[in-house]
């Protein structure tokens, strides 16, 4: 069999490519059958076909919305600040003057500990340039950028450039690799919901519907899947993309933050009745 693997792999390289897309396909269930066969662990293949994916994705299928991006008001007191920093755990925060869409610099958190030291500290004289990028920026070509111009974070513009969210370098490399957590990713089951200041809730995917039934009294059943991103996969009948809509009971499901594999932030909220629709008897 490795034989036969080494002479298909050779065929796909030697070729001009008539169809790259039907070509790429048949190379990624080669290399699947491969994994199949033994010849290759499930954890390389899926960073092969992170690889693959990242070829075809934009800024704008996996950006961070403007919404729920941590913002500086560089106008705001240093104290405040230095608390903002501290509560969100950040290295790097966009910072802005006057509104969002004037994103002025990044600010590096180790950067305030110059405020211990020196007695005329002043923020914009430590902010980094901010890199913008357009949504249709290709993931490919954004990591490269990253790695030669060693940049961590790049400001998402749509085609009015208005600001629409915030990609990091880590955001790319998790297309590849999967989640990357670190000491200040929160993963308490506490923290899989939070109920925001209009009444929605804010959800992890990989919060367990369980636990969701639990906290909110809620009612949610299905078979074969346990968290409330299988919930809402299942309903739609594949991954959905950042901005759709899913409807499971009297819920509304509003997909904020996933990728080609899985989804990472929902907004649940309850839909309430029309008043002008009949009533039964």
């Amino acid at each position: 069999m490795s034989n036969s693997l080494i002479d298909r792999l050779s065929a796909f390289f030697s070729v001009q490519p008539s169809d790259p897309k039907a070509q790429r396909k048949e190379l990624i269930e080669t290399l699947r059958e491969a994994q199949i066969d033994g010849l290759m662990d499930a954890d390389a293949l899926s960073m092969i076909e992170g690889v693959f994916q990242v070829g075809e994705l934009s800024a704008r299928d996996i950006l961070l919305p403007r919404a729920q991006i941590d913002w500086i008001d560089v106008s705001s007191p240093l104290p405040q600040i230095i608390a903002d920093v501290v509560k969100t755990g950040h290295s790097r925060f966009p910072v802005f003057e006057g509104s969002r869409d004037q994103v002025i610099g990044i600010l590096l958190a180790k950067d305030l500990l110059r405020h211990f030291t020196e007695k005329d500290f002043q923020i914009r004289d430590w902010l980094r340039p901010a890199v913008f990028i357009p949504e249709s920026k290709r993931l490919s070509i954004l990591l490269k950028d990253f790695r030669n111009n060693r940049n961590h974070l790049a400001i998402v513009v749509d085609e009015y450039s208005g600001v629409a969210g915030m990609i990091t370098i880590e955001d790319v490399i998790e297309q590849i690799v999967g989640d990357i957590e670190d000491e200040h990713d929160i993963d308490e089951d506490a923290d899989n919901i939070t109920v925001l200041k209009n009444g929605d809730y804010r959800i992890k995917g990989i919060t367990e519907l369980e636990q969701l039934n639990e906290d909110l009294n809620t009612q949610f059943e299905a078979d074969d899947v346990e968290t409330v991103a299988g919930l809402v996969i299942q309903h739609l009948g594949r991954v959905p993309k950042f901005g759709e809509r899913v409807r499971v009971n009297e819920f509304e499901f509003e997909v904020q933050r996933a990728d080609p594999r899985q989804v990472h932030i929902l907004l649940m909220r309850r839909i309430l009745p029309n008043p002008n629709s009949p009533t039964e008897a």
